[in-house]
């Protein structure tokens, strides 16, 4: 089954993309809680009317993403974290903390789900998190995590 997307979903596509999908995973997932719709001719020439519309408005804020990612790649933002003495820290650190600090420190506003922080942040250190901010866009942040 055919279906377009109309959010960005994880490991499956981004908004606007005509994904193959399961007939189950279709009908009982996608199409009920308003993330896609069934890609037939009608429909089809919906999404050409409106990725047109669209693609003018890519391009700039591409460019921006753009921008922002030459900004972020040298500069290492700071994480309070709660630590015990061997430097293991209590709980996890999220990309809400990560989105956070950005805001405080560098007054950029990064939206949480576009930022992914690897598995293995368990004690302080500096760390490497992978900014998604386009289809066509992908940078790097570093953070460190200091003891507060």
């Amino acid at each position: 089954m055919d279906i377009i997307l109309l959010k960005d979903i994880d490991k499956l596509g981004y908004k606007h993309d005509v994904v193959s999908v399961k007939n189950g995973y279709g009908r009982n997932y996608l199409i009920p809680q308003g993330f896609g719709v069934i890609a037939n001719p009608t429909n089809m020439k919906k999404l050409e009317k409106i990725l047109a519309d669209v693609e003018a408005k890519e391009a700039a804020r591409k460019e921006e993403y753009q921008e922002l990612v030459q900004k972020l790649a040298d500069v290492t933002i700071k994480v309070g974290v709660k630590a015990g003495v061997s430097g293991k820290i209590f709980g996890s650190v999220t990309n809400v903390q990560i989105a956070q600090a950005l805001k405080e420190q560098l007054e950029v506003e990064i939206e949480r789900k576009k930022i992914e922080i690897p598995d293995d942040v368990k004690e302080i250190g500096t760390y490497s998190a992978t900014l998604n901010l386009h289809k066509e866009v992908t940078g790097k942040l570093d953070f460190e995590l200091v003891q507060e």
